[in-house]
């Protein structure tokens, strides 16, 4: 079975030290990709701009530095939930886009009530899914004659 988690939240997109303005942003997940998040920025005047990456990236960056290459997350300061720091990065092209915890932590928490976090492997597992299937219709099977 395919479950999904959206939520919508807004964002700062950090253009420089002195520029910076607030978009919406859509995250979602999907239990048949259950090691992926995906971030879609909705930046005026320009198509939407999706980025996925790990689920537990997101969640290790609520606390501290986290991240390699493409994508970075970090809080924005050290003292409990706060603001996050999320880096995306293409070549020498970066964005800087800083996000309250809370939102994230929510949309967290509703994606692991979907897959818990440690049980990805059993989500990306068809096979148990068949097995469980059939074993369920030939018991149904036995009782039914």
């Amino acid at each position: 079975m395919r479950d999904t988690v959206q939520a919508e939240v807004t964002m700062t997109f950090l253009v420089s030290q002195d520029l910076s303005f607030r978009i919406p942003v859509e995250l979602s997940y999907d239990s048949s990709d259950p090691y992926a998040v995906e971030i879609t920025f909705h930046l005026p005047g320009d198509a939407p701009v999706s980025w996925a990456f790990a689920r537990e990236l997101l969640l290790d960056g609520l606390s501290r530095p986290t991240g390699e290459g493409d994508v970075r997350i970090a809080p924005a300061s050290p003292e409990g939930l706060s603001d996050v720091f999320i880096r995306l990065q293409v070549g020498c092209e970066r964005a800087l886009f800083r996000a309250g915890a809370a939102p994230l932590v929510a949309f967290l928490d509703r994606t692991d009530r979907v897959v818990p976090f440690g049980q990805e492997p059993a989500a990306c597992d068809p096979v148990g899914d068949l097995d469980a299937e059939l074993h369920r219709i030939l018991a149904e099977d036995r009782y039914a004659g």
